[in-house]
C-alpha cells in the first residue's frame, strides 16, 4: 500500500490543516475558545478544524482507507482489530502549546501497516517547516520554500543531548538519561521531539508518562526513516499500533 501513497498530496493536507489552525492562532476571539474532553485535556477551535481538512483530504483520496484521529477515535476494536493499514492522525499535537502560544505544536499524519507506521508527517505551521519519511524513501525536511534535504540520526556514542518534554518530566528520566551518556538537554514541545532526533539536533527522547497512539505515530516514522528506533520503555520491543487501548506505554526514542 505504501508504494501507491504520494507523499506529496499528504504534505499538501498537513500544509492546509496548519493554515486552518494559523488562522484561528492569529484570532484573538477564537484562540482562546478551549472546552474540555472526558479525560480533562483541552480542545479549541483549531483542533476541530484541522480535524476536518484532514479527515476529507484523506478520505478524498484515499477512500478505502480508514482512518483513527483523535477528535474521531470513538471507533471499537472489534471493528479496526481487522485494519491491517490505517491513517492515525493528531490533527494538533500540543494543544497545550498553541493555548500556550510558543508556537511549538503540529499536525501530525501516519500511515500504519501490520501494527507499525512506515509513513509519517509532521508539520510546524508556526515555521513552515515539514518534517516526513517512509520505510522506503528515508526522511527528510523541508524549511519555508527551500526544497527537501535528506536528515539522518547522529549515531554518536558521546556527548549525547536529549530532549524533553516541557510538560512532563520523571525521577525515572533523570535515572536512564545518565545511563546513556546524556551530557546537555534541551526542552521542546509535541512530536517535535522525535524530529529532532531524527535531523540529529538531538539523540534521545525518553517518555515514562503516558501518551496516545496519534502522538506518537507520525513522529516514530520519521525518525525510524532517520535510522532511528524507538522501543518501548525498559526493553528491546518495538513500539507498535492499533492496541485494544489506544494509550501508549512508556517508550525510548534512539537516534544512535
Amino acid at each position: 500500500m505504501i508504494d501507491n501513497i504520494e507523499i506529496q498530496n499528504l504534505i499538501k493536507i498537513a500544509r492546509k490543516a496548519g493554515n486552518e489552525i494559523l488562522r484561528i492562532y492569529n484570532d484573538e476571539n477564537a484562540s482562546t475558545v478551549v472546552d474540555h474532553k472526558d479525560d480533562n485535556s483541552p480542545l479549541t477551535l483549531a483542533d476541530k478544524a484541522s480535524h476536518k481538512v484532514i479527515e476529507e483530504g484523506l478520505t478524498k483520496l484515499y477512500p478505502n482507507i480508514p482512518i483513527i484521529s483523535e477528535e474521531g477515535n470513538d471507533i471499537s476494536y472489534e471493528t479496526r482489530k481487522h485494519w491491517n493499514t490505517f491513517w492515525l492522525v493528531d490533527p494538533l499535537d500540543g494543544t497545550k502549546e498553541f493555548i500556550n502560544r510558543n508556537g511549538e505544536f503540529t499536525v501530525n499524519i501516519a500511515l500504519i501497516e501490520n501494527r507499525r507506521p512506515v509513513l509519517g508527517i509532521v508539520f510546524t505551521p508556526v515555521k513552515n517547516e515539514v518534517y516526513y519519511g517512509s520505510s522506503s524513501i528515508g526522511a527528510f525536511k523541508i524549511e519555508g520554500s527551500d526544497g527537501p534535504k535528506t536528515i539522518i540520526v547522529n549515531n554518536t556514542d558521546e556527548n549525547r543531548v536529549a530532549v524533553r518534554s516541557k510538560s512532563h518530566a520523571s525521577i525515572e528520566e533523570e535515572a536512564l538519561l545518565k545511563r546513556y551518556k546524556v551530557v546537555d538537554s534541551i526542552s521542546v514541545g509535541s512530536s517535535l521531539k522525535f524530529c529532532m532526533v531524527a535531523e540529529g539536533k538531538a539523540d534521545i527522547y525518553y517518555r515514562h508518562g503516558p501518551t496516545m497512539e496519534w502522538d506518537t505515530a507520525a513522529g516514530q516514522a520519521v525518525v525510524e526513516a532517520a535510522g532511528g528506533k524507538v522501543y518501548v520503555e525498559t526493553s528491546s520491543q518495538m513500539f507498535t499500533y492499533n492496541k485494544e487501548n489506544l494509550l501508549n506505554t512508556g517508550f525510548l526514542c534512539l537516534g544512535f
